[in-house]
């Protein structure tokens, strides 16, 4: 590992720990050449999977964006990045359990949104905004109507309407 500061490959690990389920681990390290301290991650390498976009075009699965694209949707929100980072696992971890090289894109916003709604509403509205290319106000609030129909507030949750 080269250390970010000097670009020496002389480094000692300080201390390791299990992250993302123990899918990955997460290393402190200290260069041996001019005591600069940096973090680096490992993480398992997972079978090649191909998400098939809508236009047919095939592109290799990007766990990064993924994660973007959830962090993205719950912006501004009180949502930890631990609950967004197992929200990340569970759906790569269901992606490589329920399907084989394969996945069509509109399967994985699917996931996302069956996780995000439990979590947080107004997250769940904006992936799904993104995710069904919403085109119209209308597309929003149909969308807000089916929510209210299909949950029970639990008391953490702000009201979409008043």
């Amino acid at each position: 590992m080269r250390c970010p500061k000097c670009k020496s490959i002389e480094d000692r690990v300080i201390d390791s720990r299990p992250v993302n389920h123990c899918s990955g681990i997460r290393r402190r390290r200290i260069c041996l050449n001019c005591e600069y301290r940096f973090t680096t991650y490992e993480q398992i390498e997972r079978a090649d999977l191909l998400v098939i976009k809508r236009d047919g075009r095939h592109e290799a699965f990007d766990r990064h964006k993924l994660s973007v694209g959830i962090v993205k949707a719950c912006e501004k929100r009180p949502v930890s990045l631990e609950v967004l980072d197992q929200v990340v696992e569970h759906v790569v971890q269901d992606l490589e359990t329920n399907y084989g090289r394969e996945v069509h894109s509109r399967e994985i916003g699917a996931k996302v949104m069956q996780k995000l709604q439990p979590i947080d509403m107004v997250a769940y509205v904006r992936y799904a905004s993104v995710y069904r290319h919403f085109q119209d106000i209308g597309e929003f609030i149909d969308e807000i109507k089916m929510l209210e129909q299909s949950t029970k507030p639990d008391g953490m949750q702000t009201e979409l309407f008043t």
